[in-house]
């Protein structure tokens, strides 16, 4: 079980501020194991690598002023609100080669098994109880230090999540249900007994902390840097929303790893502008492929001679370089 030695609480339920904070721990306490529990209060928060419009119910979130943020891991648009918890594991692997979903994921589920409750892992970055989905989680890599965090929908509005999403049909293809809404389940609907979220928050405060941690508070200094994040990124529309310009070509394919939507423009048969955008769970910012392929000749073989130099499951998670090429040239 990961050993936590330092436990952060944000005291805060607004998005921008949460995200702010949970970056600048991850880019900041470099040495140390931290868990952070959190709550955003009535809130989408978008993938790192989606198109925000595309994402969400704009009349319905305008109407219910519903915040919408953007968050530096990948996967898809989710919905929290006081009836859901967040957690973030921050810790350091020198072999990233190594790491696994599978041994963050692992902690919550035993912590779920301590009340009494069967619950496992599925799909790309699931857990689930009985079918229902109840918690997604997701990952990025700053350097040796990783961020592995993930929602735990305890009491959630299920039908405010499913009216303020918007959420692509064919991200359901394969299951049993077609519907944010029957998809998703609550923790609290699994439990023998009844449970305030307070107590839940507690259990897996005592259940996580393992052989104990202390409790730390930001210094001055990161309060100050939080802050700045938060204004310089997170307040921003150009980091929420951002513009959604027109390209010359643009074709969406549905992986087993994800949903995959290309666009590009080319100018005298080189590649002048070019995003990935999808629920992928990259690791790193895709922007970093894209920066490597602008310029280069549109041509299969030399994007694929160009893929040979990255790390690809660091940046599409389980899309194969074959699934990228043929949705470029295919």
């Amino acid at each position: 079980m990961l050993d936590f030695a330092t436990y952060l609480e944000t005291d805060s339920v607004d998005p921008r501020y949460n995200l702010a904070y949970e970056e600048y721990m991850l880019c900041h306490r470099k040495a140390e194991n931290v868990l952070i529990l959190w709550q955003n209060d009535n809130t989408i928060v978008v993938g790192q690598n989606q198109i925000t419009a595309t994402e969400i119910n704009r009349s319905y979130v305008e109407k219910h002023h519903i915040h919408v943020v953007r968050r530096t891991t990948g996967g898809g648009a989710v919905y929290h609100d006081l009836g859901n918890l967040n957690y973030s594991f921050i810790t350091t692997q020198n072999h990233l080669e190594r790491m696994t979903f599978a041994q963050f994921t692992e902690p919550i589920i035993n912590a779920l098994e301590a009340l009494g409750i069967h619950a496992e892992a599925t799909g790309r970055n699931d857990i689930v109880i009985s079918g229902h989905k109840v918690s997604g989680t997701a990952q990025r890599v700053q350097g040796n230090r990783i961020l592995h965090h993930g929602t735990l929908l305890f009491r959630t509005d299920k039908r405010v999540a499913e009216k303020a999403l918007c959420t692509d049909p064919n991200k359901f293809r394969g299951k049993r249900s077609n519907s944010v809404r029957s998809r998703i389940g609550n923790i609290s609907d699994f439990l023998d007994q009844e449970m305030t979220l307070q107590a839940f928050w507690d259990h897996l405060k005592k259940f996580l902390g393992g052989n104990g941690f202390t409790r730390s508070e930001p210094t001055v200094e990161e309060l100050a840097g939080i802050a700045r994040l938060k204004k310089e990124k997170y307040d921003r529309w150009e980091w929420n929303f951002g513009k959604s310009p027109k390209f010359e070509f643009q074709q969406k394919k549905y992986w087993d790893g994800g949903i995959l939507d290309v666009r590009l423009n080319v100018e005298n048969g080189f590649l002048k502008d070019l995003h990935f955008y999808g629920d992928f769970l990259s690791t790193k910012p895709v922007s970093e492929v894209s920066a490597q392929l602008i310029g280069i000749p549109y041509k299969r073989q030399a994007c694929e001679a160009r893929f040979e130099l990255l790390d690809i499951p660091a940046y599409f998670g389980t899309i194969s370089k074959k699934e990228i090429l043929q949705t470029m040239f295919e």
